[in-house]
C-alpha cells in the first residue's frame, strides 16, 4: 500500500468534505510509524504506515486532550479520526499543525535549557492521574514495561560486538538496569522522547509531539535521551530536574545501552546518522557509568 497525497485527498473528500478544498503535501520529515501531510496551513494528516502502529489512532485520540490541560507544553490536539477508506484499511488523525523546529533539526539548541525544560514536562505528565490509562505491552514494543524483556536480544548484541566492546563492563551496565522494576505506582510514559519529537520556539521547548508509544507504567524509558541527545553537563542539569530514583535511571541507561548496542550490530545495514547517533550513545553510557562507578 502507498501512501501518498492523492490518497490522503481521496480520504479528506470522502470523510471530511469541508477540508476538501485545501492543500495537502507531505511534511518535510515523516516517521515511521506514520505518513504525515499538512492539511492547508493549519493541519496535519497522520496515517499509521503498518497494522501494528494503527492502535495509536484511537490511543491519541482519546488520551491527548486528557493529558493537555496537566502539562506545561503543547501537544498535539486531535480534530478529527478517519474511518478506514476504500484504498486504505486503518483509522486515521487530523490534528491541528504546530508550528516550531525539531530539536533533531537544530544544533544551535542550548541543550541545559532544553534539559530543564523537558524534566518539567515529564514531571508533570508523570503527575497526571493515571487511572485507566492503556497499559505497556508488545503494542508499543514494551515502552513503560520492563526492559528486561530485551533480555536475550541485547545479551546476543554483546556476543557479537565482543571484539569491540569491553563484554564484562557492558554486561555489568546492562544488568544493573534490567535487574530492576519499578515497584511504584504506574505514571505516564511518552515512550518516544528524541529529538526528532521535541519542538522548540526561541530556544525553548515548545511542544512534544508522537504520541503513540503512550502507555502508564515505568518511566525509565522517557529518560534515555541523557544519552542519546544530552552530554554530561546537560544530562546531569536532566538528572538533577527529574531528580529520579537510582533504580530508575540505571533502567535507564539500560534502554539506551539496547537500543544503542541492536544499531550497532547491524551498523551496515542502518543509516549513518543513526550508526552515528548508536556509537555515540553508547560511549556516553560508559562514560557516565564510569564516573558514577
Amino acid at each position: 500500500m502507498y501512501i501518498n497525497r492523492l490518497l490522503v485527498s481521496e480520504l479528506i473528500s470522502a470523510q471530511f468534505p469541508q477540508w476538501a478544498n485545501l492543500a495537502i503535501w507531505p511534511v518535510e520529515t515523516s516517521g515511521w510509524d506514520n505518513r504525515t501531510f499538512h492539511l492547508g496551513n493549519d493541519m496535519l494528516v497522520r496515517l499509521p504506515s503498518a497494522a501494528h502502529y494503527a492502535g495509536q489512532v484511537e490511543k491519541e485520540q482519546e488520551w491527548l486532550p486528557k493529558l493537555a490541560p496537566f502539562l506545561p507544553n503543547k501537544i498535539p490536539v486531535p480534530l478529527g479520526m478517519g474511518s478506514p477508506g476504500e484504498n486504505y484499511p486503518w483509522k486515521w488523525s487530523v490534528y491541528r499543525w504546530i508550528e516550531g523546529k525539531t530539536v533533531a533539526s537544530s544544533p544551535e539548541v542550548d541543550l541545559c535549557v532544553l534539559a530543564k525544560d523537558l524534566a518539567n514536562f515529564l514531571v508533570s505528565l508523570q503527575a497526571v492521574d493515571s487511572k485507566d490509562g492503556p497499559v505497556a505491552g508488545p503494542q508499543n514494543f514494551y515502552r513503560g514495561g520492563s526492559v528486561a524483556v530485551y533480555d536475550s536480544e541485547t545479551r546476543q548484541a554483546v556476543r557479537v560486538l565482543s571484539n569491540k566492546v569491553h563484554s564484562g563492563l557492558v554486561t555489568e551496565i546492562w544488568e544493573a538496569g534490567s535487574s530492576q522494576t519499578w515497584s511504584k505506582e504506574p505514571v505516564w510514559v511518552h515512550g518516544d522522547i528524541s529529538a526528532g519529537n521535541l519542538l522548540i520556539t526561541n530556544n525553548r521547548l515548545d511542544a512534544v509531539i508522537d504520541f503513540g508509544q503512550l502507555c502508564i507504567g515505568d518511566p525509565a524509558c522517557d529518560l534515555v535521551i541523557a544519552w542519546t541527545l544530552f552530554d554530561a553537563e546537560s544530562r546531569q542539569v536532566f538528572h538533577d530536574a527529574l531528580l529520579p530514583d537510582s533504580g530508575t535511571w540505571a533502567r535507564a541507561r539500560s534502554w539506551a545501552l539496547w537500543k544503542a548496542l541492536i544499531v550497532m550490530t547491524n551498523a551496515a545495514q542502518t543509516n549513518v546518522v543513526e550508526a552515528k547517533q548508536a556509537y555515540r550513545t553508547f560511549e556516553n553510557i560508559l562514560a557516565e557509568y564510569g564516573l558514577n562507578h
